[in-house]
């Protein structure tokens, strides 16, 4: 990550936290097979056919890597939530915008997302996020479920839209975790509220290792504003190697969970250590292939390089 993307992190970190991580979470048990530092790059790759459909039958001899044009040697694959000894732990980041735009349709938009944490049960713990004018923080492991449902439920919309610092706080309190991260946002209309620019939230989008999923149910916006809007979510997805979903109504909110579900379900993880070890903070293109013809392939499309102050 570049130290402007730290200096504004650190930022949102110290100034919107609104609750902290669960203590008991701190010392969570951790796989220690593949750790997320310095050396490690992993990616969450999206692999579908001409047609759309989700390709999740490959291996890892199916995929090329390279960074800044040089070839990389695959040392971690894992095919969708593949379970095992090997396997790295889901991490989920749920962040629900309950600004005041969000009116009556809140209460479907509560038993849908309700609906789509019930059929993700592989996530070790899950990061909830609800948002207005405020942005509130917390963790809960799969223990604490029924209290993460229990919050869902107690909702109300009011307030503005601090949708990009939302999403910085979640990546904020991410970067420690080793493992899968997946974020899903769901949003009804753009920022209104945040003390971070887009351009500053772009650049934590793509020093992240979260893969960003995006249910932007923007028909009520003015047309202009609409437009805008979701041209900017879909940079924010695609900037990590998602993807983002615009329902035309609040009714089509399981449809596109379903849809998340299956994506994130096909991801694979691909993990390598980089040839190049430069301390520089420098972006490193990432360009991923896959050997079979007539295939797709979405994921980030590169990383900072780790970066280290002169003393």
């Amino acid at each position: 990550m570049q130290p402007r993307a730290i200096a504004v992190a650190s930022v949102i970190a110290a100034v919107l936290w609104a609750a902290p991580w669960p203590r008991a979470l701190a010392s969570a048990q951790q796989l220690p097979v593949f750790h997320g530092g310095v050396d490690l790059v992993h990616l969450g790759v999206t692999v579908t056919d001409r047609k759309g459909n989700l390709v999740t039958d490959l291996r890892a001899d199916d995929f090329e890597i390279d960074e800044d044009g040089k070839k990389q040697t695959i040392q971690y694959f894992a095919s969708g939530l593949d379970s095992g000894p090997d396997t790295l732990h889901t991490h989920l980041g749920l962040l629900l915008d309950v600004s005041e735009s969000m009116g009556e349709d809140i209460g479907f938009t509560k038993t849908a997302a309700i609906k789509f944490l019930n059929s993700l049960l592989e996530a070790v713990d899950i990061t909830m996020i609800d948002f207005d004018t405020e942005v509130r923080a917390t963790r809960y492991s799969q223990a604490d479920f029924a209290r993460l449902i229990e919050r869902i439920r107690l909702q109300k919309a009011s307030g503005n839209t601090a949708l990009y610092d939302a999403i910085g706080v979640y990546l904020t309190g991410a970067e420690g975790q080793d493992g899968r991260k997946v974020m899903l946002l769901y949003t009804d209309g753009g920022d209104t509220r945040s003390s971070m620019s887009f351009v500053d939230l772009y650049s934590l989008l793509k020093a992240s290792d979260a893969t960003l999923y995006v249910i932007g149910e923007l028909e009520h916006q003015l047309s202009l504003s609409r437009t805008e809007q979701r041209m900017r979510l879909q940079q924010m997805a695609e900037a990590t190697g998602g993807q983002a979903f615009f329902p035309v109504s609040v009714k089509e909110l399981d449809q596109m969970y379903e849809k998340v579900l299956a994506e994130v379900r096909a991801q694979y993880t691909i993990g390598y250590v980089p040839t190049n070890d430069t301390a520089d903070g420098a972006w490193r293109k990432v360009d991923v292939k896959v050997r079979r013809k007539d295939c797709r392939v979405r994921s980030r499309k590169g990383y900072f390089g780790r970066y280290k102050r002169n003393p």
